[in-house]
Formats: structure tokens, sequence, C-alpha cells
């Protein structure tokens, strides 16, 4: 199901085309039933806070599974308000989660394709907006051990009570 063509948004900058819903057969939101409605609205309402779009960006963008803690580091927002976001996108079906050990992954739910078309119109926002969010996803990646996080949060400032790994 295609569901945004377009998205405006003043970051965006003039040229871009009009929000466009469309059903299955290409009909506009006229189309649209009552459930896909309803889907399509939580799942802005879920984009509407800056930091839930910060995240939804850096998972688009990079297209990988990460860890709390990573994105602690990478948008430099305390754990507990990283770790209310993420149960937010999660209410709304945006992510899935995959346990390994004491580490929670997370990860854009990319078999669903309100999802799907969601993360390819956010990885078409402009990149300088999410310019340092990236710079330091990139880094902290470099911490992984064998392709998992097991360094934990290493900004002590933005996890109170909460022992740092060197």
């Amino acid at each position: 199901m295609r569901i945004c063509t377009y998205i405006l948004l003043k970051a965006a900058g003039p040229g871009h085309a009009p929000v466009v819903l469309e059903n299955q057969n290409g009909r506009e939101a006229g189309g649209v039933t009552e459930t896909e409605l309803s889907r399509i609205t939580d799942v802005f309402k879920a984009l509407s806070d800056p930091t839930r779009l910060r995240i939804v960006r850096l998972m688009a963008a990079n297209d990988e599974e990460v860890c709390v803690c990573e994105l602690v580091d990478s948008l430099e927002v305390p754990q507990y308000h990283v770790s209310r976001h993420l149960k937010e996108l999660r209410n709304a079906r945006l992510l899935r989660a995959r346990r390994d050990g004491r580490w929670v992954y997370y990860s854009l739910d990319l078999t669903d394709p309100v999802v799907k078309e969601l993360a390819e119109v956010v990885r078409r926002l402009p990149a300088d907006l999410f310019r340092e969010d990236q710079k330091n996803f990139e880094q902290r990646m470099t911490l992984r051990v064998g392709g998992s996080c097991r360094a934990g949060i290493q900004k002590k400032h933005l996890a109170p009570n909460v022992r740092v790994r060197k």
C-alpha cells in the first residue's frame, strides 16, 4: 500500500509537493478506509516529537538495529527520555525489538508497508538537519564488538545512576 508520495515540511524547503495520501488503487485520500487513515494518523502522531523523528531518521538512514545506549550517545538525550520515546514508537507499531541478553536492539519494522514507505520519506529529509546525530552515531557504532553493543552508555551525564564502562 502506497501511503505517502511526498511530504511537505518547512525544513525541506521550497519546491516540494504537498502530502498526497493514496490507497492501494491510487485514489486520493477519499478512498482510504477508516482503519488505514487511523493507522496513518497514529504514525504521524508518533513522529510529531522531534526526538522521535530523530530516532526514526537515524534508523532509516542507517538501516541498522540499535540499542538504547547507542541512541542515548548519538542523540545526546538522557536514557529515560530515549526509552520513553522508543516505547511510543513501538506503541505506534513503527519498531521491532529484539533482546540479546541484557541488551535490547530496536529497528524499523520494514515488513509493515506503512513503515517501509515512511522510512523512504524520512531518508529524503535534508541530511544537514541531522548531521550532528549522524556523526555521533557513526562514531558510537565503532564501539561495537562483533557487531553488537557491549559498551553501554558512554556519556555519563546522560545516564544518571548508571555506571559507565571503559
